[in-house]
C-alpha cells in the first residue's frame, strides 16, 4: 500500500528545507499526489535519514528563532504532560491499527500459501513467496523505512502539524504554544484579535484531528459552533495532525487598522545619524502586519514619523525600525532624549510593497541606502515561510563600511545555503543591472523586490523593464 507524507512532515523528516524539497520535485526527482509525497521517494531522495539534527532545516529554524524573544523559546521547549499524554494515545492507536493490519495480511498469506499448495501451480510461485516473507522478516533494525517511522514517531511526539483549508497553509505546533502562536511564527495569517479568548475572531472549525483547550477563554461558541468543530485557535493546541477550516489575510486589504499603544524597548546606535528602535506592543495586542508594509509611528510628544517596520511579522509583539535622525521633532526627540521604556503610539499597517509569496521562484533582493528596512522584512518572512527557492539580497550604501546590518547579511549567509549577499557602494541603475546580468542565471524568470529612495529606486525599475525583465516580476518601494 502507497504511503504518502505531507512535503511540510517529509521536508521535516529528511532534514532539509520545505523549499529544497519543492525545488527537487520541480526538477522532476521525485512527484506529488495532492500535495504529498511517496515515503519510497522521500527514501530515494534522501537514502540517510537519522534522528539526529542535520540539514538545511535546523539552518531554517535558526533564523526563525533568532526573530523570537528568549522567553518564546524556553516556553515551548517541550509540550505540557497533557499534550504529551493525549499523543502517546493517538499514537498507541495508530500502531494498534497498524498491528491489526500486519495480522490481517500476515493471516492472507497464510492463506494464499494454502490455496497455492491446494491449486497444483507449481512450485516457483510459492518459493518466490516464501523468499519474500523471509527477506520482510529479516529486515535489519537500521532499515532507511524503520528509521524513517522512527524519526516519523519521534517528531509527532514533539509537534503536530496543521494543515489549512481551503490555502493549503501547513505549519507545526511545537511545545506548548497555541495554534495561533504557531501560525503567527510560521507567517501564516490567521485572522485574530486580541488573542486571549475575548474576541473570537480566531475561530476555526477541526475538520479532521484533535486539539485540546491550553486556556480558558470568555467569548462563549454556540452549541451549534461546538456541535461543528469550531475552537478558538488562541486557546487550543494540536494534539494529533489536525485540518482545520479558518479565514486567512490574503492581500494588505484583508488586514485591519489597528492602533496601538506600545512602548520604546530599545534604541539602538547605527553611527551618528541612525538609530534601530526596538518598539514592544503589548501581549494581547500584537500588530497583524505583511512583511514590506510600514506603520506611523507617534511620539509622547506628539511628534510622528510613518516608517517601513524592518522586522518579521512572524514576531508581531517585537517591531524594528531604522530611525534617521533628520529635522524634524521626531528624529530629534529620539536622538535627543533617548526615551527608553517611553509609550508610543503604532498605526497601520500601510502599503502594498509585500511578499508575493505564490512565487516560488528564486528572488533578488535590492536595497539602496535605508531601503534595507523593508527588504529585511521580506527576507525574514520568506525564511520564515519556507517556499522561496534561493534568495540574493544586492544592498548598496553611499559611503564605505555603510552596511549597518552586516552581521545579519553575514549570519543569513552563513545559516543559508541558498542565500547570497552582494554589499555595494554608490552603485547606479545601469551598474546593478549590468551586475544582475553577470551574477545571475536567466535573470528574467527571477522576482525582484527593490526598495530606497523613490527616485532611485524608478530609475532602477526603468532599467531592469529596459533589460527585459517583466514588469510583473518587479515589486518596487520608493521612499521618502
Amino acid at each position: 500500500m502507497t504511503q504518502l507524507l505531507s512535503l511540510s512532515r517529509a521536508a521535516r523528516l529528511a532534514g532539509v528545507t520545505r523549499a529544497e524539497l519543492q525545488r527537487r520535485i520541480r526538477n522532476g526527482e521525485a512527484t506529488t499526489f495532492e500535495g504529498e509525497i511517496e515515503i519510497s521517494d522521500l527514501l530515494r531522495l534522501y537514502p540517510r535519514v537519522s534522528l539526529e539534527k542535520t540539514g538545511k532545516l535546523e539552518q531554517v529554524e535558526q533564523i526563525k528563532a533568532a526573530a523570537l524573544p528568549r522567553s518564546h523559546e524556553a516556553d515551548t521547549a517541550l509540550p505540557s504532560p497533557q499534550v504529551l499524554l493525549a499523543r502517546l494515545r493517538s499514537l498507541g492507536e495508530a500502531l494498534a491499527r497498524k498491528a491489526a493490519q500486519a495480522d490481517a495480511q500476515a493471516a492472507l498469506i497464510a492463506e494464499l500459501r494454502e490455496r497455492l499448495a491446494d491449486s497444483g501451480i507449481s512450485n516457483e510461485l510459492s518459493a518466490w513467496l516464501d523468499a519474500r516473507c523471509q527477506e520482510i522478516d529479516t529486515l535489519p533494525p537500521e532499515d532507511s523505512r524503520a528509521r524513517l517511522f522512527a524519526k516519523d514517531t519521534f517528531l509527532r511526539l514533539m509537534s503536530a502539524n496543521v494543515k489549512l483549508i481551503p490555502s493549503g497553509h501547513e505549519f507545526f505546533v511545537d511545545g506548548t504554544e497555541s495554534i495561533l502562536e504557531a501560525a503567527v511564527r510560521a507567517g501564516v495569517r490567521l485572522g485574530y484579535g486580541c488573542a486571549s479568548g475575548n474576541c473570537g475572531e480566531c475561530k476555526a472549525r477541526v475538520v479532521s484531528g484533535e486539539v485540546a483547550r491550553i486556556s480558558e477563554h470568555d467569548y462563549v461558541l454556540s452549541e451549534r459552533e461546538k456541535q461543528m468543530g469550531y475552537m478558538l485557535t488562541c486557546c487550543n493546541t494540536a494534539v494529533t495532525d489536525v485540518v482545520l477550516e479558518a479565514a486567512e489575510a490574503r492581500t494588505t486589504a484583508d488586514l485591519p487598522q489597528q492602533d496601538i499603544r506600545a512602548q520604546i524597548r530599545k534604541l539602538e546606535p547605527e553611527g551618528d545619524d541612525l538609530l534601530v528602535l526596538h518598539v514592544q506592543t503589548p501581549r494581547t495586542h500584537t500588530l497583524r502586519f505583511m512583511a514590506g508594509q510600514r506603520a506611523l509611528l507617534t511620539l509622547e510628544n506628539d511628534a510622528a514619523r510613518e516608517l517601513p517596520i524592518a522586522s518579521c511579522p512572524c514576531n508581531g509583539r517585537n517591531l524594528q525600525f531604522l530611525v534617521r535622525r533628520d529635522d524634524d521633532a521626531f528624529g530629534a526627540y529620539l536622538f535627543d532624549r533617548h526615551p527608553t521604556r517611553e509609550m508610543i503610539q503604532v498605526q497601520g499597517p500601510v502599503g502594498d510593497f509585500v511578499l508575493r509569496e505564490e512565487a516560488t521562484e528564486p528572488a533578488v533582493f535590492v536595497a539602496i541606502g535605508d531601503g534595507i528596512a523593508p527588504i529585511k522584512s521580506l527576507i525574514e518572512h520568506a525564511v520564515s515561510i519556507d517556499q522561496i527557492e534561493t534568495f540574493h539580497l544586492y544592498w548598496s550604501v553611499d559611503r564605505p563600511g555603510g552596511h549597518y546590518h552586516q552581521r545579519w547579511c553575514r549570519a543569513l549567509k552563513e545559516t543559508l545555503d541558498n542565500f547570497a549577499f552582494t554589499p555595494l557602494v554608490d552603485a547606479r541603475s545601469e551598474d546593478l543591472v549590468a551586475m544582475l546580468r553577470a551574477d545571475l542565471a536567466a535573470p528574467e524568470g527571477l522576482r525582484y523586490y527593490l526598495a530606497g529612495p523613490a527616485a532611485t529606486i524608478r530609475a532602477l525599475a526603468e532599467a531592469l523593464a529596459v533589460a527585459g525583465i517583466p514588469a510583473e516580476r518587479i515589486s518596487a518601494e520608493g521612499l521618502g
